[in-house]
């Protein structure tokens, strides 16, 4: 069996058919991620009980063992079970990766004979298709690719999208908003959430509420996150990361934006050794007026060496997302800034 696109999946789940197993890939998490509870949905429709049929695993806490132990279980009055699982990964080299020898084994005995009252759903976050289990699972299961939307589909599901919402873009309105996120189609949805509330009562998103609401919440929220973590603020600093994650952010912006923070740290705790007056150091930045106070109150108290080690520490995760040290794609990315942040907090 080849991979398929979403247009498969789509024609196969109107007609209500269901694969035994399905692996959803690709870098356009938000529309596999769609794809999964759909599928789920529709596999469950008519369950009277799904609280009982619908399992989730988790490998960071879990097994392929556990997960297909339950697909092998037959569902309580319905027609099928549905067993997803996530956070794991299928890498070129497999050094890195949580699926391991015995749980491919596990995996492929149970592909050579899926059961027929179950839909077993596999999210892995890398899919290195030179793999062996890889193959096996391209031969074996029903494996859709969601790659990331390009012109003119973008532009197509971005006015989709405003019309779920109830509400309308003009064109010049829905270009700046790609131009402003990209092609990120999580934060894109949750951006086109909050427009069509902001455009009410007539419904119709101009290019100037995109202008002034999308910009500057992002501008906003970044400024907040660096605040508070220079404060050592940790409850909100923790708070505002994962939002801002979770909206779509990319890992790298945000560690740009962490680094030229404390690149900024460290001139103004040399200006500040050297005896400048406020005036001057202020001089110097071009900052609002609280995260100028928040930063010459971390310049006081922060001793040199200590900025130092912040700023090797900042370098450090930077190589180590590039290079995809300790976990590769969004979720090892995510990872790493995030333990980043918990570090520089403690610091």
């Amino acid at each position: 069996m080849k991979i398929a696109g979403r247009e498969q999946l789509r024609n196969q789940l109107r007609n209500r058919e269901f694969s035994p197993v399905y692996v959803l890939i690709g870098q356009e998490t938000f529309l596999r991620d769609l794809a999964a509870k759909t599928i789920a949905d529709l596999a469950l429709e008519d369950a009277q009980l799904r609280e009982f049929n619908e399992v989730q695993h988790s490998l960071n806490e879990s097994s392929i063992g556990r997960a297909v132990s339950d697909a092998e279980q037959l569902p309580m009055m319905a027609a099928r079970r549905v067993v997803t699982v996530s956070n794991f990964l299928i890498s070129s080299s497999g050094k890195k990766e949580n699926l391991k020898d015995e749980d491919e084994e596990i995996l492929v005995r149970y592909l050579e004979n899926p059961s027929d009252r179950s839909v077993l759903i596999l999210l892995p976050d890398e899919f290195d298709k030179r793999r062996k289990i890889s193959k096996v699972l391209v031969e074996k299961a029903f494996v859709v690719e969601f790659n990331e939307l390009v012109e003119p589909e973008l532009t197509k599901w971005v006015k989709s999208k405003f019309a779920e919402n109830g509400a309308e873009a003009e064109p010049t309105a829905v270009a700046l908003l790609i131009d402003l996120i990209g092609s990120n189609l999580r934060r894109l949805s949750n951006e086109i959430s909050k427009l069509s509330v902001a455009a009410l009562p007539d419904k119709l998103v101009t290019k100037d509420l995109v202008s002034s609401l999308v910009a500057s919440s992002r501008e906003m929220e970044n400024f907040e996150l660096t605040n508070r973590l220079m404060e050592k603020n940790a409850r909100k600093t923790i708070e505002i990361l994962s939002k801002i994650l979770d909206d779509g952010a990319e890992p790298l912006m945000l560690l740009g934006l962490i680094a030229n923070n404390y690149r900024q740290l460290a001139l103004a705790k040399e200006l500040v050794i050297q005896g400048k007056n406020p005036g001057e150091i202020r001089n110097e930045f071009r900052l609002p007026n609280d995260a100028y106070n928040v930063m010459i109150a971390a310049a006081r108290r922060t001793d040199r060496d200590k900025v130092t080690q912040l700023l090797k520490r900042i370098a450090d995760t930077d190589l180590a997302i590039k290079t995809s040290r300790g976990g590769g794609g969004k979720k090892g990315s995510r990872l790493q800034i995030e333990m980043l942040v918990y570090e520089l907090l403690s610091i």
